[in-house]
């Protein structure tokens, strides 16, 4: 397994790579569910970079990514979950503020996940038999404190509607902040600088995190109804064509029809 971890982290490296010596040209830029559901030509050319590098050594592993019809189901054999660009709106409003996702399961069991935010160079890595670390660097033990200290975090439709109670929680915590960005919002949460992050997410959006944030063990990722993520009954049932089938794809329904998840640290 230490050899495939190796592996995986050279080639989310080398995905970085490719992003910053090409986020300079025309991007080619895409609507796919709605005006602000963005792809690039970038999206889909580090997908496929990562998926025929890791093709090229694994030949029998499968794949679930977000971009295309890629949808292995998780509960059996060696699956690798991609979001090769998870903020994609940042990346072309700003240039900065997304990252590139990978984890990787086998039989259901998260073995590693790698969060990589290109443009501050942070690349967090673990979860399994690998402890989580930030650029090789352990990641800090949580510290408890008052919910009052704590920032939270979520999506900006949310907060404006107190969905789910998310602006009650922020009024009652020190503030509350938005990315736009589940990968950079994880990797506040994994290094202490969030107590939680509130949204909506599909699985290529949180699996990394998931797989990292287990390791802690004061980390939990679950549903608003406080159910744990089920990954090997939920992946491989979307086919992008309906909302019931997203809804399907997506464990993390739990109330009125809505996915919502919430990835924070035990109090």
């Amino acid at each position: 397994m230490e050899n495939k971890f190796t592996f995986a982290k050279e080639i989310v490296r080398e995905a970085g790579e490719y992003i910053l010596e090409h986020m300079k040209e025309d991007l080619h830029v895409e609507r796919k569910s709605s005006p602000t559901d963005l792809v690039t030509k970038l999206d889909k050319e580090v997908q496929a970079l990562l998926i025929e590098k890791i093709r090229s050594r694994y030949p029998d592993d499968l794949f679930c990514a977000e971009e295309g019809c890629m949808r292995a189901a998780v509960g059996q054999g060696s699956v690798w979950i991609i979001d090769p660009i998870d903020g994609t709106n940042n990346f072309v409003a700003q240039g900065e503020d997304f990252a590139v996702m990978l984890a990787y399961f086998e039989d259901g069991a998260g073995k590693f996940g790698i969060i990589y935010d290109i443009m501050k160079g942070d690349c967090y890595h673990g979860g399994g038999d690998f402890p989580p670390c930030r650029n090789d660097e352990p990641l800090p033990v949580f510290k408890k404190k008052p919910l009052r200290e704590f920032l939270v975090a979520g999506n900006s439709g949310m907060l404006e509607t107190n969905e789910w109670g998310l602006a009650d929680l922020g009024n009652a915590a020190l503030g509350t902040r938005v990315y736009g960005s589940a990968a950079i919002s994880f990797a506040k949460v994994l290094s202490g600088r969030l107590l939680t992050y509130i949204t909506y997410l599909q699985p290529w959006d949180y699996a990394a995190a998931t797989i990292l944030g287990e390791e802690f063990r004061v980390i939990r990722f679950f549903t608003i109804a406080g159910e744990e993520v089920d990954f090997p009954n939920t992946a491989g049932c979307y086919d992008g064509t309906s909302r019931d089938a997203k809804m399907k794809f997506n464990p993390i329904s739990m109330k009125g029809n809505k996915p919502t998840c919430n990835f924070q640290m035990d109090l």
